[in-house]
């Protein structure tokens, strides 16, 4: 049976599995089912329709299935709302967006982690264990695969898609597709693979290997064309199917990749210029001499 807080609003249309528990101030809107042991802690405003898996517990100010930040959806406009999966954490001041497609609701997988403040705008999608840690944001549309780790602050620009086992650090933002496995240590760029989430997860040596030598012979370079790297990962991943994977992810890539450490900063690209052209670097100019006004 569930356990309501004479405080809390829930509508009657919605579903309540067993031992389920909803706080204090805390409102259910419209169409919602809530899974079995699920907890809302309190002050949580859920919009249905929406879908909260079992054992799942949202934390205090979570706000899910509000209207996407989208001019193009209206008020009263059809949508499937938002779905989390089961055994997930949503910490304080998580938000999360209702879809604006009709087919699918903006989804969070099994066994998530989303720290406080985090964000999933409308129709994103991210798939089981992935951790969203304090700020960080995903645009419309965007995708994460499974066991994903995205640092504090993160940003990912809309319809991006972000490979499995992909690790971005704080502060880094992305309008280019991440292949899996790879690591994003700086802002549009990739820097080796994930090899300690690998490791942990299992995967053979011999494929952590093989990840490693396509991502150095397709990704690093960072100046290589789509059908460079599909030429280098087709032929690196015969039996390897995480190299498949990152073949096909490359193959499906509608915004491009990120370029690897192979190419310079974009903030470089002048410097380069005037080194190739044999100016160097302009000297600075210095001070003149400091004049006493009492002199």
């Amino acid at each position: 049976m569930a356990i309501i807080h004479p405080s809390a609003s829930v509508s009657p249309q919605a579903v309540l599995g067993d031992e389920v528990q909803i706080g204090p101030r805390c409102v259910v809107e419209g169409e919602v089912t809530i899974g079995a042991g699920a907890r809302l802690i309190g002050d949580v405003y859920v919009v249905g329709p929406a879908r909260i898996g079992e054992g799942t517990t949202i934390y205090p100010f979570c706000c899910l299935g509000f209207p996407g930040q989208d001019w193009k959806f209206k008020p009263g406009d059809p949508t499937p709302g938002v779905t989390v999966g089961r055994d997930c954490i949503l910490r304080e001041h998580v938000t999360i967006h209702a879809a604006t497609r009709p087919d699918r609701p903006t989804t969070v997988g099994d066994r998530c982690m989303l720290m406080v403040n985090a964000h999933l705008g409308h129709d994103a999608r991210i798939g089981n264990n992935v951790v969203m840690v304090n700020n960080s944001a995903l645009a419309g549309h965007c995708e994460l695969g499974d066991s994903v780790t995205l640092s504090s602050s993160v940003g990912v620009h809309q319809f991006v898609r972000v490979g499995r086992f992909v690790f971005m650090s704080a502060g880094v933002c992305v309008s280019m597709d991440v292949p899996p496995f790879c690591v994003a240590p700086e802002t549009q760029r990739l820097e080796g693979i994930n090899r300690v989430g690998l490791r942990r997860a299992g995967f053979p040596r011999d494929h952590i290997t093989a990840i490693d030598e396509a991502f150095r012979k397709a990704f690093r370079p960072g100046n290589l064309s789509r059908a460079q790297m599909l030429e280098i990962l087709d032929t690196l991943g015969a039996g390897c199917p995480p190299v498949e994977e990152m073949a096909e992810f490359v193959r499906q890539s509608k915004r491009g990749i990120c370029p690897g450490s192979g190419r310079p900063p974009r903030l470089f690209a002048p410097l380069l210029h005037r080194i190739r052209r044999g100016r160097g670097i302009e000297p600075v100019a210095e001070a003149p001499d400091h004049q006493d006004p009492m002199a």
